[in-house]
């Protein structure tokens, strides 16, 4: 290996490094530390998976994977109600914060540090009772058919999957102005039917805290491309994968009576394995 590899390497493995930290640091100064977060999940897990558990029904006993659960909270609130969880998320930041998040909750956590799609062979067991996904995470995936296969091996027979996530009239067709109910403005100025790929900084990037970069500069690795879609690819990718679609809810927004009212803001897609 030549000096111009090392560097390359050595550059490689700061931006990593930077990365990691970035991603604790930014759960942390969202949630709390691990055991700061633990005690607030402990008093309510049935609250931190609000609106999923109204599909998931009785999860003792269940044996559930979540599929990019990030730092781990609503996996460690279903091993508060007795499900056996297991969450696979590439990056070793969240793995850290979740089994920390785990440790002070008391409840035992498998976390598979993988991409997803890559999950090792024997985890593919059609075992699980349960996979879901949700909230920024189908938009991650350029191509769906993977993603749904990877779901359907997951489960085993009669096993349910749940995916929530943004609804794509608001994500794709509706730009919208104004910060509170009585100033917000909506435009319909999108193309639903859009493919392109869009470069877009990572979510938890917001809940970093300063680190006096000069306004407008950015990190590299903060940077992630996505694609979004439209309910009926959606729908379609999962029936193609062979999942029986059992309900699609579009939903409202959930936290006001009045904010973005009429705007369907998420959606719920509920699938079995016969």
């Amino acid at each position: 290996m030549n000096d111009h590899d090392l560097n390359q390497t050595a550059a490689a493995s700061s931006s990593e490094e930077t990365w990691n930290e970035d991603t604790y640091a930014a759960w942390t100064s969202r949630f709390g530390t691990p055991a700061e977060a633990a005690a607030k999940l402990a008093k309510d897990p049935q609250g931190r998976l609000f609106p999923l558990n109204a599909y998931f029904g009785e999860v003792s006993g269940k044996k559930i994977m979540n599929l990019m659960g990030s730092n781990g909270m609503k996996a460690v609130a279903l091993s508060l109600l007795g499900a056996e969880v297991s969450v696979a998320d590439f990056s070793e930041a969240n793995a850290r914060y979740a089994a920390e998040l785990a440790e002070e909750a008391g409840v035992k956590l498998t976390y598979i540090v993988s991409d997803v799609l890559k999950l090792p062979v024997g985890i593919l067991d059609s075992s699980y009772d349960l996979v879901f996904a949700e909230m920024g995470i189908v938009h991650y995936f350029t191509d769906l058919t993977p993603f749904m296969d990877t779901v359907y091996q997951l489960l085993a027979p009669g096993g349910r999957f749940v995916l929530r996530d943004f609804h794509p009239v608001t994500t794709k067709l509706i730009t919208s102005k104004g910060s509170t109910a009585k100033v917000r403005k909506h435009k319909v100025d999108g193309d639903y039917f859009d493919t392109t790929l869009e470069e877009k900084k990572v979510s938890y990037s917001k809940y970093l805290p300063a680190t006096g970069q000069e306004p407008g500069s950015e990190l590299k690795h903060s940077v992630v491309y996505w694609r979004r879609w439209t309910l009926g690819e959606l729908v379609t990718a999962a029936a193609r994968s062979r999942l029986i679609i059992h309900e699609l809810a579009e939903e409202p927004n959930l936290s006001s009576d009045v904010y973005d009212k009429g705007i369907p803001k998420t959606f719920t897609l509920v699938a079995e394995k016969k």
